[in-house]
């Protein structure tokens, strides 16, 4: 039977009780339940406060309508067809996709279980992954591109990229079954998401008087409070990816801590060096830098581990940003590539290292070890890179030529709060 995703495989190997099914646990349950609500407090009001506080005042609102579209968008699309073709058995084309035995999500009632959880409650819990993946391609196309565009493209791109990318991985499909490791979300989350942001981003073009204009947040507060809560939050994404009440969930929701502290005081002593003072929005960048790059390996590692793979992320996803930014001169807005992306990447291919037994892991799934399954880790990122950033560009210019990407220059000028929405985020 195709398993959630490579954690309960390794833990269920390591350990024959935990992999009983067809028994509810109510323990399991609750912390699910839990979990589901942590993870959607990250998209609203978590990762939109967060991106809010980082834009220009005159599209805030903009944001923030944004992220609660998309939170309701995916929603109903889930329960159409994405659980279905994500996460149900695909016969024939199962390497590939999902079936059609839960659309519209008929046959699910109370007493359905999915291993030891409600099918209920385990549809919800991937819902909240659902959500949070477009999401954060808004930071790569904020303060310029078209609500209706927006809209139109997350949802072609939730059917087409993140279905099938989540299928391959938790799924039981074809990346499931070379032995590909991610634990939450590190290649399905924030590597499908964050090349989209940059394909978003490139075909945009970049805003209007960038880079010479300066640009900064309109409201760091508001920015700081959303990224607390993304690390409050991001304890449902790594510790719930567990699917049980146990000591793996205990395991990732240490090493998940530990990351995004490391990454956070790795970026602000950077830039404490190179510009003379830390800054706020530099220790909050490097946490959630920290918080992307652990995703996958999450429960596969030791908090060493963790520690270890947050001090990378604070100083890698800190020179990408700047080499991004400065050097190519690419508009990804909120830099969700050179954070989430790179951040995804990365951690995938360190998964491998980290999680040998050597270096306090649980183990690879490759019978051949380090070598073999950083080799399934890197088939399995340059498969998802390329599949998402191939069909983003082709559902762009589908768009393009339909809707169109972009609001007008006048529109822009004005601030999409206004010329979008007709309202505006603050009235002083």
């Amino acid at each position: 039977m195709a398993v959630r995703h490579q954690a309960i495989l390794v833990f269920a190997t390591l350990c024959p009780a935990l992999a009983q099914a067809d028994a509810l646990n109510s323990a399991d349950t609750a912390w699910i339940l839990t979990a589901c609500g942590l993870v959607l407090f990250m998209t609203v009001p978590g990762l939109a406060l967060f991106y809010g506080g980082l834009v220009r005042t005159k599209n805030v609102l903009s944001i923030l309508m944004q992220c609660f579209a998309i939170t309701s968008l995916v929603s109903i699309l889930w329960m159409i067809a994405g659980y279905s073709l994500a996460l149900s058995e695909g016969g024939d084309l199962n390497p590939w996709l999902g079936g059609n035995s839960r659309l519209f999500l008929l046959s699910l009632n109370a007493d359905t279980l999915k291993d030891n959880l409600p099918e209920t409650v385990f549809c919800m819990y991937h819902l909240t992954f659902a959500i949070f993946a477009p999401a954060l391609i808004v930071g790569g196309v904020a303060e310029r591109m078209k609500f209706s565009s927006l809209l139109g493209f997350v949802g072609l791109w939730v059917l087409l990229v993140y279905v099938p990318v989540c299928h391959w991985i938790w799924g039981g499909g074809w990346l499931s079954q070379r032995g590909v490791m991610d634990f939450a979300g590190g290649i399905v989350v924030h590597v499908s998401g964050g090349v989209a942001a940059l394909v978003g981003a490139l075909m945009l073009g970049p805003r209007r008087g960038f880079p010479r204009s300066p640009m900064p947040p309109h409201n760091l507060t508001m920015t700081a409070t959303g990224g607390g809560i993304l690390w409050v939050g991001w304890h449902g994404f790594s510790a719930g990816s567990a699917l049980m009440a146990n000591g793996a969930a205990g395991v990732a929701m240490l090493t998940t801590h530990m990351s995004a502290a490391a990454g956070a005081l790795a970026w602000m002593g950077i830039e404490w060096v190179r510009f003379g003072k830390p800054s706020g929005l530099g220790l909050i960048t490097g946490m959630v830098a920290g918080l992307g790059m652990i995703a996958p390996a999450a429960g596969f590692v030791s908090p060493m581990g963790g520690l270890v793979i947050g001090l990378i992320a604070g100083a890698l996803c800190f020179t990408t940003l700047h080499w991004i930014k400065r050097r190519l001169q690419i508009d990804d807005t909120l830099d969700v590539f050179a954070i989430h992306g790179v951040g995804g990447i990365v951690g995938a291919l360190l998964t491998a290292v980290f999680a040998t037994r050597n270096l306090g892991g649980v183990g690879t799934v490759v019978e051949t070890g380090l070598s073999g399954q950083f080799w399934a880790q890197l088939v399995g990122v340059v498969s998802v890179l390329a599949w998402s950033g191939g069909i983003s560009f082709v559902v762009l210019k589908l768009i393009d030529k339909t809707l169109g990407l972009r609001a007008s220059p006048l529109e822009e000028t004005e601030g999409l709060d206004i010329a979008l929405h007709n309202e505006q985020g603050y009235n002083l």
